[in-house]
């Protein structure tokens, strides 16, 4: 995977870019590219459709959370992954920019290795289940509106549904749950129980939201 995986650096910092590309270049990745603002950085998302962004959210140009939308709202840009290079800790811009699209997020000052193990992560990631595909023995019907596991129906709520297909479809994917929105806790509670030992795939992402695991 390291050989073959496109990514691009968008941050302005010069030394963290350095280091960045350092660090990738050194782990085995060989195709690393960089970009010091944002409008050149979306610039070059496009022109490049790389594999993974690795993206700061204070930038000149645009910041991150539009480059970020930008991105998830480019079709041919669907496969693309986001880690955001943040210096806010604050669970609330956390929050914004995972909502804004990121797939994961890397505080700064960052460790090398957690940076690459992140990384790794990201790639691994697969691509979004379709309607109709089977994952672990649950099936999901959009059109009808029903889900299966192993073969028997689930007795789900439309909310219930409406997140699990969310869910499912952007697996690897962090779903941000607003912090005034304690529906989803309660929905996200119901699917496990109803679940049973698939629900394991559901995992909490302490103070920003839920995701299923691949």
């Amino acid at each position: 995977m390291d050989e073959i995986a496109k990514i691009l650096i968008i941050e302005d910092d010069a030394t963290i870019r350095t280091i960045l590309e350092m660090a990738l270049i050194g782990a085995g990745f060989k195709d690393v590219s960089s970009a010091a603002r944002g409008d050149e950085g979306l610039d070059e998302v496009k022109r490049l459709k790389p594999d993974l962004v690795l993206l700061d959210l204070m930038l000149p140009g645009l910041d991150g959370f539009t480059v970020a939308r930008r991105i998830r709202e480019t079709p041919a840009l669907a496969s693309t992954r986001i880690i955001m290079l943040t210096a806010l800790a604050q669970n609330e811009d956390i929050v914004r920019g995972l909502s804004a699209g990121a797939d994961d997020y890397v505080t700064k000052p960052f460790d090398r290795l957690v940076l690459l193990a992140r990384v790794r992560a990201v790639l691994r990631r697969g691509l979004p289940v379709t309607e109709g595909m089977d994952f672990d023995g649950l099936r999901i019907d959009e059109t009808n509106v029903t889900a299966s596991l192993r073969g028997k129906p689930l007795d789900l709520t439309p909310g219930e549904f409406k997140l699990l297909v969310r869910l499912v479809a952007h697996r690897g994917r962090v779903f941000a749950r607003p912090a005034d929105e304690r529906t989803i806790d309660v929905q996200v509670a119901n699917l496990r129980r109803k679940l049973g030992r698939w629900g394991e795939h559901i995992e909490t992402i302490r103070g920003v939201g839920y995701r299923i695991g691949v």
